[in-house]
């Protein structure tokens, strides 16, 4: 599965594709961008991509998002498509996983969907 977002150095991400209103996207912007759309099209991965994004320090441990309504194997389940949305990245450290939306990803995320400025 392609990332909505690319790796341009091995440390920081660029968007996959303009804003919508600079020109059509190509089939293969649109996959990626659906894909995302798709991920978050869920209220309970929304729900999972916001306590991870305004979590303090920008990171989240499982054990302080998990408590969306849903069994643990689904929160682990939602999460890994975010991942594969490309919108998390995780870290594992000891028994507990950390996720993280890197500030490129929402920066992207605006990109994608912003106004032209008034001329």
């Amino acid at each position: 599965m392609l990332p909505l977002l690319e790796p341009a150095d091995g440390q920081s991400v660029a968007p996959c594709s303009p804003p919508l209103t600079e020109r059509p996207m190509t089939a293969e912007e649109a996959e990626r961008a659906a894909r995302m759309f798709k991920a978050l099209g869920d209220p309970v991965r929304l729900r999972l991509f916001s306590a991870v994004a305004s979590h303090e320090g920008g990171e989240a441990c499982v054990c302080d998002i998990s408590d969306v309504g849903v069994s643990q194997p689904t929160v682990s389940h939602h999460l890994k498509k975010l991942k594969e949305a490309g919108l998390l990245t995780s870290e594992r450290r000891g028994t507990w996983v950390y996720y993280r939306v890197e500030p490129s990803v929402l920066a992207a995320m605006g990109k994608l969907l912003a106004m032209p400025a008034a001329a």
